[in-house]
């Protein structure tokens, strides 16, 4: 059931976080530098509650930070009970329309024809909080906000929540991504969006028109629903504002940027409006990532600023990685359950997948599916290889139906005992996430499949047998539970 709050901005999700005990309003000063990261990392690891800094050093803007991190309120930033409710939506969207093509591939199309529909397309506004003050030219300084610096040998301060605004320049088709951005000064910063991006591309177009400056927006504090969306892999064609106003069920509010021809959030706490010239790049990094390791510096493109507009009295939000659990696996956790439906449409045999923390999201995936026939767990890693992001999945493992996929012990039992290495062991090469640290080459590698099902006696065991699992006899079970009490057992 969807809750009966709606979240027309993060202010809204503040306040319901506070009235159900899930907030905690910090007023002791504190160091913008490392120190929160601390703090965030031991709340974090009790599952404690998110945090409201309202005295950071150098500034007058509070800081939001571990508002996503927990099941519970990563469920309640999309206004559902738990995460499954919506990827039940986008079943129920595909199953329940009337004349539905039946071939896989239609349905996908029409997924993304239900999705452009106009009620939860984005909505144009004259009225934006986000523009309540406007600062232009010498006035520009990014160093009034709290920006963090969150590991000992990062680069510098990064804006890690940032939803980045650009325009498809043939399609007029807004992307917001979530690249992190390094500050190099008041009116500069890193523009780290990576090879398989959709910033990336954009860029990429306008390098080939001859663009001297490309318009980008940068949102930090919209809706939570928004905030999502902007990290969920989406096909450049869809816009992650429909996808939001599909999780809303209403249409995300926009207004035309100040300085640039860019639709923005209305409701946002703080809009950076600037350009990033295509030709342009400078070292970035290191910067302590969601691998668990720092990443090298390298050449990236580069935001400058023309413009900062903001609410009256603005939040900043922030969000921590490092070395996995942090809070951004929530946000990864929210695509997994969300994105299922969409692994099913074209792989149907597909029951449940998890992608464990440890994973760093791009490391492994735990697959489950219903086996009928030799060979299917290699299709449905070679099918998942070829399923967009998917593409950049170092580990695919695959196991039975019947397999709890978050139970660790149960997972690494299958994968020691139903695996032969010559027979079930299998390798692809291909493209990398740019943040990988065991390739020997950057964005490019191997990867690998590992078929943890059970078994066919004849194809795939030769003239061995495959034996049953042990299991009790049902009847047996059902005597002793009835006779429990009579043992005397305490």
């Amino acid at each position: 059931m969807i809750l009966e709050t709606s979240y027309n901005n993060i202010r809204e999700f503040i306040s319901f976080l506070e009235e159900n005990n899930e907030l905690i309003r910090i007023t002791e000063p504190v160091s913008w530098d490392l120190e929160i990261t601390e703090i965030v990392q031991r709340v974090f690891k009790q599952e404690g509650p998110a945090l409201l800094f309202e005295n950071v050093a150098d500034s007058d803007m509070p800081v939001l930070i571990n508002g996503f991190g927990t099941r519970k309120r990563m469920s309640w930033a999309l206004g559902v009970e738990d995460l499954d409710e919506i990827g039940d939506r986008i079943t129920k969207l595909l199953s329940n329309v009337q004349g539905a093509p039946p071939g896989i591939f239609e349905k996908i199309g029409l997924l993304k024809e239900l999705l452009s529909v106009a009620r939860i397309g984005p909505k144009k506004t004259k009225t934006a909080p986000s523009q309540e003050t406007v600062i232009l030219e010498d006035e520009l300084d990014l160093m009034q906000l709290p920006i963090l610096k969150t590991w000992p040998l990062d680069g510098g301060r990064y804006i890690t929540l940032p939803l980045v605004i650009t325009k498809d320049p043939e399609t007029g088709v807004h992307n917001i991504g979530m690249y992190r951005m390094q500050v190099f000064d008041k009116k500069t910063t890193g523009m780290h969006w990576q090879t398989q991006k959709v910033g990336k591309r954009h860029q990429a177009l306008e390098l080939k028109k001859g663009t001297p400056r490309m318009e980008v927006a940068v949102a930090l504090g919209a809706d939570p629903a928004l905030i999502w969306s902007a990290s969920a892999p989406l096909p450049p064609d869809i816009s992650e504002y429909v996808l939001a106003g599909f999780v809303r069920g209403k249409g995300v509010p926009v207004t035309k940027g100040i300085t640039v021809d860019l639709d923005v959030p209305a409701e946002a706490e703080i809009i950076l409006e600037g350009y990033v010239d295509p030709e342009e790049s400078r070292e970035e990094g290191p910067f302590g990532d969601h691998t668990g390791y720092y990443s090298i510096a390298e050449p990236y493109p580069v935001f400058h600023l023309t413009a900062i507009t903001h609410r009256k009295n603005p939040i900043y939000p922030s969000i921590v990685v490092g070395k996995p659990p942090q809070e951004d696996y929530w946000l990864g956790k929210a695509t997994e359950r969300i994105f299922l439906p969409i692994m099913k449409l074209t792989n149907p045999e597909i029951k449940d997948v998890n992608m464990p923390a440890e994973g760093v999201f791009h490391n492994l995936i735990l697959v489950s599916i219903d086996k009928e026939y030799p060979g299917q767990a290699q299709k449905v890693a070679h099918a998942l290889w070829g399923l967009g992001l998917m593409s950049l999945t170092r580990a695919i493992v695959l196991l039975d139906s019947d397999v709890n996929l978050n139970n660790p012990s149960e997972v690494l039992f299958r994968i020691t005992s139903n695996t032969d290495p010559k027979r079930d062991i299998f390798f692809s090469e291909g493209p990398l996430d740019d943040l990988d640290v065991s390739s020997p080459t950057s964005y490019l590698g191997s990867k690998i499949g590992i078929d943890a099902t059970r078994k066919n006696n004849s194809s795939e065991m030769g003239s061995r047998m495959w034996m049953p699992d042990i299991t009790m006899d049902q009847k047996i079970i059902d005597i002793v539970q009835q006779k429990w009490d009579e043992y005397g057992i305490k």
